[in-house]
């Protein structure tokens, strides 16, 4: 109440309900659980164990990257010091609600390595002298290892980032502001190294004779601006539902906005990057990736990608009373998060079903799964928690924040 009352000094416009969420989109939440579980146990029943596992493979990553974008922007935010965005924190820190989960969907996702991964297979092994050197990292328990390392690391950070800013609406202490800074610089470190070997074993050794040494940037720069798309939908959905009166406006759409055109320009920049280096040297351990990928109805998909992650959502996002457009907010981001559906789709399919094109029930079930699963997570935080950090030293910055260009 205190840090409510100290930022009405600024706005005499503010309101800050408690979340309730919707008889009806609790329904549909529980549905997407309920379509994503009978998906997983019919296609197990059916035998379909590649089609399954490929789908989870998707949106298991898919998933993880949003709450890990979620955790990243807390972050960067914090170790700036910056004060604009600290009433539009706790939606990010909503995210990062799925964190426990992507140590659980991993490790389910072993029961599918067979279906996934050449190099846990001993015949191919041993037909493939470039796979036979790697298998040292390329193994089962060396996966698992890495993922328990890496999926601690994040729990660890979000528990001490989000708990501090969670503590910090109970007791105030601004300690836990400055804490939370040195916090979020290692986070950031190990970020870095985690997520870009993580890409690499869920992502790159499903097929292991080929390489890029900037899949890890590549990925990255997909998940941020999916996860800053995802924050905009997130900012139009509370802010016009009318639970954060004054605490979150038009201005803090708008940065948010000019982030995700940010991020656009930059996933395309590390796409031109790899794509022509690796055309340029014309190495065919290296070629191979881009042949798979224009040839069986992939080019299509490839030039979708093209126009529709960068191209559409740059011109898009250029003028400035667009950002502050909800409904051509929520449309770009929306287009933005279809397409990194299949950014990570076109990275993964081609590896299988010989290299053709394969979409139906079984990717569009677990999908809604994993859609429900993070819902319930980031409605569920929303519930038990206050939507807007009303103790932070900075809140005051940020309810007066305003944009000029």
């Amino acid at each position: 109440m205190g840090g409510q009352m100290s930022a009405a000094n600024h706005k005499h416009d503010l309101e800050l309900k408690k979340f309730v969420l919707s008889k009806g989109l609790q329904l549909m939440i529980y549905a997407f659980l309920a379509i994503g579980v009978a998906t997983l146990v019919i296609a197990l029943v059916a035998n379909q164990q590649e089609r399954l596992w490929t789908s989870y493979l998707v949106a298991f990553f898919y998933f993880s990257g949003l709450a890990l974008g979620g955790l990243f922007f807390v972050a960067i935010n914090n170790l700036s010091k910056a004060g604009w965005s600290v009433s539009i924190r706790r939606l990010s820190e909503g995210m990062t609600s799925f964190i426990p989960f992507i140590l659980i969907g991993g490790l389910l996702l072993v029961a599918g390595f067979k279906y996934l991964f050449p190099w846990t297979n001993a015949e191919v092994i041993a037909n493939n002298p470039l796979i036979q050197l790697k298998t040292a990292y390329l193994n089962t328990s060396s996966f698992v290892i890495r993922l328990v390392i890496f999926c601690a690391g994040w729990f660890y950070f979000r528990h001490k980032i989000v708990g501090n800013s969670l503590n910090q609406d109970q007791n105030g202490n601004v300690e836990l502001t400055h804490k939370n800074v040195g916090y979020s610089i290692a986070f950031v470190l190990f970020f870095a190294i985690s997520f870009s070997l993580f890409s690499v074993d869920l992502i790159m050794s499903l097929m292991p004779t080929w390489y890029s040494t900037i899949f890890g940037i590549y990925c990255f720069a997909g998940l941020f601006q999916a996860s800053l798309a995802a924050l905009a939908i997130l900012i139009v959905f509370l802010r016009r539902s009318g639970f954060v009166k004054g605490y979150i406006t038009h201005e803090h759409q708008h940065d948010v906005v000019k982030f995700t055109k940010g991020f656009t320009v930059f996933w395309a920049y590390i796409a031109f990057s790899q794509f022509m280096l690796i055309w340029y040297a014309n190495i065919p351990e290296e070629t191979e990736y881009y042949i798979m990928r224009s040839q069986n109805g992939w080019m299509g998909i490839s030039v979708l990608l093209l126009i529709f992650r960068f191209i559409v959502p740059f011109i898009a996002l250029l003028p400035k009373g667009l950002k502050r457009n909800d409904s051509h907010v929520v449309l770009v981001s929306s287009l933005i998060l279809i397409m990194q559906y299949v950014d990570i789709y076109w990275m993964v399919y081609p590896n299988f079903n010989d290299g053709h094109l394969a979409f139906g029930l079984w990717e569009i079930g677990i999908f809604i799964g994993f859609t429900g699963l993070f819902m319930f997570t980031l409605f569920n935080f929303f519930k038990n928690n206050s939507l807007v950090p009303l103790k932070d030293p900075r809140l005051s910055e940020a309810i007066n924040h305003h944009v000029t260009y």
